[in-house]
């Protein structure tokens, strides 16, 4: 009998073409390659100047997201691009696509939306598969039961040339989340409560496995914002086993198999969970029933604290200097800092549950005078959704703009950020130094705290907003 093997083990033994050496990193084949307009370029541009053709063009998926804008065409019917150099990325993207044979998302197509919304929409992100991207957090697809993680531009091409990547073996590391979550805790919290917990570079060299009755109890959405923030805690690969859960979300879908195929994928999915007695090479383990709703209030994912807390007091150089910049009082409720702006979108929190979870807070109340929110769903097939729901109504009636899909503040490509000196409360995953504008401070939270936010015009507990049912849907 062979030893027992973790997820990860099992999808790495799979995938290998080459094995590792002390020479030379292992050749891994890769199942998806996903495509967007800002890393993709250089990489196609190798291909031509080289005389190469994409290898697989069957297995490469591309859309349109991180450029684009999220206001409609103007009068004249032309988009309103940020820069000539953003219109330019997306129509070589379109070039590229075309002359490749690469199936291309764009920008009438009914399903296009962020790189890592619609993999899994479109039931393209399965159990099983090595999916990589040219962006970092290409980890989400994980939350499936995928070996998924991100990759430079000349990996990029790397992929397209040979539908292979060359790759060193992480570590591995599980994550455990003992207990149950509070009624209106959700997934965002469990990531930054992680964070906070072992650091920004915690998960540096790991692939991280979640685990435990809290991640289990998680809907897809949140599973797929969990492992999305794994990146931020410096891991390679953020996983999760597939269970009914995932098979459930996955049935049906556009490309998922069907039919004899679909019973015959799940019987092999069922066999990925780790074997009991795997070993890692870390155990950490969260007291999830002790986390409560969360924001971050420095410059990195890892300092975060309850959104009812105190700043605390910079103890170092470098946590006296974000301080500075963030403007956070010590030993002062977060409660007391004005809100500028708010965004509730990004692949972290733009999906349709995340969207509901901000309107329960939004819906009747008023978004505070000075405060402009943006809320910009990950997709298409997103904004159809929320629209037919009404949504989109009661997030306009409450003095939010309602957006087109994108990428959008999260990496401030496409013309939407904030003014220097401006606090803006996020629902993305990244709350670096001019992440979101040249002097935006930034603050990262979960879909009902940022809704929260932009009604009362600062920093707010989410709780005094939302009904029990909502709070237990959380």
């Amino acid at each position: 009998m062979s030893a027992p093997r973790s997820l990860f083990d099992k999808l790495w033994d799979t995938h290998v073409v080459v094995p590792e050496s002390e020479d030379a990193p292992a050749i891994l084949f890769i199942d998806l390659h996903l495509v967007h307009e800002v890393t993709s370029p250089q990489a196609f541009a190798v291909l031509e100047e080289r005389g190469l053709s994409v290898r697989r063009p069957d297995l490469t998926q591309a859309t349109l997201d991180h450029s684009t804008p999220t206001l409609p065409a103007g009068a004249d019917g032309r988009l309103p691009y940020a820069t000539e150099a953003a219109e330019k990325q997306v129509h070589q993207l379109e070039a590229n696509c075309a002359k490749y044979g690469i199936d291309l998302l764009g920008l009438d197509d009914a399903r296009r939306g962020i790189v890592h919304v619609i993999g899994p929409e479109m039931g393209l992100t399965q159990p099983g598969k090595t999916i990589v991207c040219g962006d970092s957090h290409t980890s989400t697809h994980g939350a499936f039961g995928a070996l998924a993680f991100g990759i430079g531009t000349t990996e990029v091409g790397h992929v397209l040339a040979t539908q292979c990547v060359l790759q060193r073996k992480p570590k591995s590391m599980r994550i455990t989340f003992e207990g149950a979550l509070s009624p209106g805790v959700g997934a965002k919290d469990m990531a930054l409560a992680m964070i906070a917990q072992i650091g920004a570079d915690g998960g540096q060299g790991y692939a991280v496995e979640f685990a435990g009755e809290a991640v289990e109890a998680l809907s897809m959405e949140g599973r797929m914002t969990l492992c999305n923030m794994a990146i931020e805690a410096g891991a390679r690969v953020g996983m999760i086993a597939p269970d009914e859960t995932t098979f459930a979300y996955l049935e049906g879908r556009e490309r998922a198999p069907q039919g004899e195929d679909w019973d015959a994928a799940v019987a092999r999915w069922r066999e990925l969970p780790s074997d009991p007695e795997a070993s890692f090479d870390t155990e950490v383990t969260v007291d999830a029933a002790a986390i409560r709703p969360m924001i971050t209030y420095g410059v990195s994912p890892d300092a975060a604290a309850p959104v009812t807390g105190n700043a605390p007091a910079p103890a170092n150089d470098s946590e006296r200097e974000a301080a500075e910049y963030m403007r956070f009082a010590a030993d002062r409720p977060f409660a007391e800092a004005k809100v500028d702006r708010v965004f509730i979108g990004s692949c972290t929190n733009s999906r349709l549950s995340d969207l509901r979870e901000a309107a329960e807070v939004m819906r009747g109340r008023t978004v505070a005078d000075g405060v402009t929110a943006l809320i910009v769903p990950g997709s298409e097939a997103i904004r159809q959704q929320a629209e037919a729901e009404g949504l989109d109504a009661v997030f306009t009636q409450a003095g939010a703009e309602w957006r087109l899909p994108g990428c959008s503040m999260c990496i401030a490509m496409n013309g939407d950020q904030g003014a220097p000196g401006e606090l803006v409360v996020s629902t993305s995953n990244r709350n670096f130094v001019g992440r979101q504008g040249k002097g935006v401070r930034t603050v990262l939270a979960g879909p009902a705290t940022a809704a929260a936010c932009a009604i009362a015009g600062h920093i707010a507990d989410p709780s005094q907003y939302m009904s029990t049912e909502a709070r237990d849907a959380a």
